[in-house]
């Protein structure tokens, strides 16, 4: 299980989403409120953010907890961005605990993450999802984790033209078909969010500045909203849409 959160909007700064809030991510990685397996996320983090004129996101990893590591204040301090990204990992059992492994996962535009796992991951259903991935997605992954290679099958579906919504959704559909799990789906390209609720919980929130997608709510403002179980919530600037799965 994992804890994880995204932001579109006006620029804020990454602190902001980190440490400033009381419920932020890296004191909801240590003290999560709402995680079903596991009583924290020490096993590394990583935060994916854009920068005007990069074409894709800039990303920051480590196995280091995310409360602990003292690089993370001094990166956050003076950045403020458009749209972020942000997960602490607490490793599937059985999976090693190395960078590799540290949502979020980027390529081309995109960033990725997965607060859940595949049932039966290192027992099979592994090797069949990514015997379905196409082979120059596939070359690409770096790691053996199961978030990284749902990654690989989203871009494909996006590649193909899909909607970031029926993107998620045909991830999900593949899993069913083989087995079970939490699959808690996160995308950004940095103007939409696409997010799943699938076996973990899942909060929105639309403020004046912009739209925050976490798996908890990071402050006690009335406006953060569950998002129902077996849905995609979608996000931009402008606000959020829900459909069920």
């Amino acid at each position: 299980m994992c804890r994880h959160l995204a932001y579109v909007g006006h620029p804020v700064a990454l602190d902001a989403l980190l440490y400033a809030a009381p419920h932020g991510l890296v004191h909801q990685a240590a003290h999560p409120r709402r995680q079903t397996s596991g009583t924290e996320n020490p096993d590394g983090y990583g935060i994916a953010w854009y920068e005007p004129g990069r074409p894709g996101p800039r990303r920051h990893r480590s196995t280091t907890p995310i409360w602990a590591d003292d690089e993370l204040p001094r990166l956050t301090r003076d950045v403020r961005s458009a749209a972020v990204l942000g997960a602490a990992r607490l490793a599937t059992p059985g999976l090693p605990i190395e960078v590799s492994g540290n949502a979020p996962f980027v390529a081309d535009r995109f960033a990725f993450s997965l607060n859940g796992a595949v049932d039966g991951w290192s027992d099979g259903i592994g090797r069949q999802l990514r015997a379905r991935v196409s082979p120059g997605r596939a070359a690409a992954i770096e790691g053996v984790t199961d978030g990284e290679t749902l990654f690989a099958a989203a871009l494909d579906r996006l590649d193909a033209g899909a909607s970031p919504l029926d993107t998620l959704a045909d991830v999900v559909a593949a899993v069913e078909a083989r087995s079970t799990g939490r699959l808690n789906l996160l995308l950004t390209d940095g103007v939409t969010v696409a997010a799943s609720a699938y076996g973990n919980s899942l909060f929105a929130f639309e403020g004046d500045d912009g739209v925050i997608v976490a798996s908890e709510a990071i402050d006690d403002d009335p406006r953060w909203v569950a998002v129902p179980d077996r849905a995609v919530l979608v996000a931009d600037a402008t606000g959020t849409t829900v459909t069920a799965l």
